[in-house]
């Protein structure tokens, strides 16, 4: 038996391994720790107090049933930190002491027959930093939150090592942009030809970085220009070099994260849950489906030797022995990284974009093309560039023009965009990598010569202005927070959505603006817990859990260590921390009835829009989602699509109305399929996730349309004592309550801890 924690897993594995295996699915964790308890036991070394989660009752008991019935139990889930977790609750709640441990970089045939061939046990060091990173964060989670929603007067926020880090980056890049004065500047840009030819070129003064700002008035530079009219032009300098543009590193989680954002404008989590279907497995129209990508959680550049010579073979193939390097480039993981994984790369190199995208969606494919690409370009030979630097002289100014041609294109050739996107924010401006290609474009300047005279065409200035630092985009922060060594491949996306969540911050323009939520919660915690919020304590955090993996360090002294200062600054704020009341936000638009703005409040049941004129005015919206701009364009107007609320549910409508009515449903969430078998008697399907037109969610089984079963709750494979029909979850999926009868009119309920 193998137990995975994906059911893509099962299928796509059961394809490969026919009837030798019986391949089951825990859908993730089947223990964590409880939701309305601390579930930590601080008094008994900091024990975690797991629990089976309701909704995995069943599926526990029937991988308690199959593994009973196996004669050798092989535990798959993801082969990092994480899924060595998910194996050890699996081994624990099943009681599998004798458990075998595989875990595989890439879902194919090879891959697997080889992990099968090679088991080992559980790595109790990864096991542990598990318990400890788990521990610290509820620890921290769990105290922070209620004390903020006491301060702040408000219910659902939160706080945590990564997060809050993030959030204060956020806020203090703004206060950076508030404070920032802008300061002019000036350039000169000459059109310049030789006596000798028609074409021009362009010169520009002053040319460097360090002197840009030297001129900073018009007066100053109309001035400079009435001085260089009359002046002669003569080529002071002629520099020929060549360069060599490098390709870069193939990919890891940060930088697909990055590259996704800069090429198609993907948040980190779409592109993450994209990666995860194209490794876990697509059928090619073989009928077999097989993983197309490596694993997709690293933050190792390292390349396996075989994927190396493959790459190799389809270069020279596809493009010559030239494009082939002497030797297999080797890249340097950055220092901190667990480099546990290889880099994110196809499983096949010959199995091209174009070759599997018939059987991909539109997001798959792009995002399989930029890991196709990157891998590839980054086993290629260098760009070769002659570079051309030529100063001129203007009287006793000087201006300078630079050119550059590609001589070999090397792996330009099959990336001339240069993706994936830059691998630093300060990079993110696209600044050019050599003085000869700041003013050059790709075609070298005419044949000069020192001495030579030049006819001026034109010469003009131009103004300027200073740019406050941007804005962090959600790629630029993933870049910030890893650069610190802040969080790890596993936990970028997530810490992105809490803050989105939460709404510490909005996306304007794809970049985060904190809100005067963010900036109250960042100004507290900066104020009241210090390490938490910094930047360098958070790091060596992570690098202290990175031992206990790697040396076998105890967890419960990390933990203790970092409990007792934190307890006693915990019960300093709860003393000295002052209340903060928050001014309602404004939603930008007015009240129908008064004419007052719209606020967003916040209530009982979570937020909602009212009247600002309220008590007088006491007009409410049925949702605080009545009208939220998105990414979306639309396809009529180029307008932004706003999220609107209708009778029939959500749909996009164009923030251009009543001038342009367009308006589409807003794409649904894909079907997610479960362990759990079809409650109708004869049915061998089992249920579905789906959603529904009006953006409901509901169980249905995968055998529709031959099997009609639907259920707005999820069924728990019971039936009810009283009257015979179905049992159902109480509550929600993120909170259930127990067990209810899903028959009116029948009361029979149980309990969370009976069910």
């Amino acid at each position: 038996m193998i137990i995975v924690e994906s059911p893509t897993k099962v299928r796509t594995l059961s394809r490969f391994l026919g009837g030798r295996y019986q391949v089951a699915s825990s859908s993730g964790h089947i223990r964590d720790l409880p939701k309305s308890t601390l579930g930590v036991d601080i008094a008994e070394g900091f024990r975690p107090r797991y629990r089976v989660l309701p909704d995995k009752q069943r599926v526990v008991r029937d991988l308690e049933k199959a593994a009973q019935k196996a004669s050798r139990v092989f535990l798959a889930s993801d082969p990092d930190r994480e899924g060595e977790a998910i194996a050890w609750h699996i081994a624990q709640t099943l009681k599998l002491a004798d458990a075998d441990r595989i875990e595989f970089n890439e879902i194919t045939p090879e891959a697997v027959e080889r992990a099968l061939a090679h088991p080992r046990k559980l790595d109790m060091a990864r096991v542990d930093a598990y318990h400890a990173r788990r521990v610290l964060d509820r620890l921290v989670g769990y105290e922070l939150s209620p004390l903020l929603w006491r301060k702040v007067h408000r219910r659902g926020l939160s706080g945590g090592r990564v997060q809050s880090v993030a959030l204060r980056l956020i806020c203090e890049r703004e206060r950076e942009i508030q404070a920032f004065e802008a300061q002019e500047y000036w350039t000169i840009e000459a059109e310049l030809t030789p006596k000798t030819a028609r074409a021009s070129f362009p010169a520009v003064m002053p040319f460097t970085k360090a002197t840009r700002m030297d001129i900073g008035s018009e007066g100053e530079a109309r001035s400079i220009v009435d001085e260089v009219r009359g002046a002669e032009w003569r080529v002071q300098s002629v520099r020929k070099a060549e360069r060599k543009r490098w390709p870069r590193p193939p990919l890891i989680t940060s930088t697909l994260q990055r590259a996704a954002s800069a090429r198609y404008g993907f948040s980190s989590q779409r592109t993450m849950t994209i990666a995860q279907s194209l490794y876990e497995g697509k059928d090619l129209g073989g009928g077999e489906a097989s993983g197309l990508i490596t694993y997709m959680r690293t933050d190792s550049v390292r390349v396996a030797q075989s994927a190396q010579e493959a790459a190799r073979e389809y270069l020279a193939e596809r493009f010559g022995p030239e494009y082939v390097p002497e030797k297999p480039p080797a890249y340097r993981t950055r220092r901190g990284a667990q480099d546990a994984h290889e880099a994110i790369r196809p499983t096949l190199v010959t199995r091209t974009p174009e070759s599997v995208a018939p059987f991909l969606t539109a997001d798959e494919l792009k995002l399989y093309r930029l890991i196709w690409e990157a891998f590839l370009a980054s086993q290629m030979p260098p760009a070769v560039l002659d570079t051309v630097t030529v100063d001129i002289a203007a009287g006793p100014r000087v201006f300078r023009a630079s050119g550059y041609r590609v001589r070999f294109p090397g792996y330009m050739a099959l990336q001339p965009e240069r993706a994936p996107a830059p691998s630093s924010e300060k990079r993110a401006e696209a600044e050019p990598e050599d003085e000869a290609e700041e003013n050059g474009a790709e075609h070298p300047l005419p044949e000069l010569e020192e001495g030579q005279v030049l006819e001026l065409v034109s010469v003009e200035p131009s103004q300027h202005f200073t740019q406050p630092p941007p804005r962090y985009t959600e790629a630029a922060l993933i870049s910030a927070l890893e650069e610190r060594g802040i969080g790890r491949p596993s936990t970028y996306a997530p810490t992105v959505e809490v803050i989105k969540a939460r709404r510490y911050a909005l996306i304007e323009d794809k970049r985060f603006r904190p809100t005067p939520l963010g900036f109250a919660v960042n100004d507290l915690l900066v104020q009241h817990f210090p390490d938490v919020v910094n930047a360098e304590f958070t790091a060596k955090m992570e690098g202290q859990l990175d031992a206990i993996e790697e040396e076998g360090a105890a967890w419960e002294r990390i933990v203790a260590e970092f409990w007792g200062p934190f307890e006693t600054t915990l019960k300093r704020a709860q003393e000295e921390m002052q209340d903060v009341r928050l001014e309602p936000e404004k939603v930008g638009r007015d009240c129908p009835e008064c004419g007052a703005p719209l606020v967003l409040r916040h209530g009982r049941f979570g937020e909602f829009v009212g009247c600002s004129a309220y008590p007088e005015c006491s007009f409410i919206e049925r949702e605080a989602e009545a009208e939220q701009p998105t990414d979306e364009i639309c396809e009529k107007c180029g307008r932004p699509m706003v999220r609107k609320r209708g009778r029939f549910g959500f749909f996009l409508g164009c923030s251009g109305y009543p001038e342009c009515q367009n308006i589409r449903k807003p794409d649904r969430k894909p079907a997610q399929p479960t362990d759990i078998p079809c409650p109708n008697e004869g049915c061998d399907g089992h249920l579905v996730l789906r959603q529904a037109r009006r953006g409901n969610s509901f169980y249905g089984c995968s055998r529709y349309p031959k099997c009609r079963f639907t259920s707005s709750k999820k069924p728990v494979g019971r039936k009810c004592p009283k009257c015979g029909e179905q049992l159902v979850q109480a509550g929600t999926d993120e909170e259930p309550t127990g067990v209810e009868c899903s028959a009116r009119g029948c009361d029979y309920q149980e309990s969370a801890e009976a069910s």
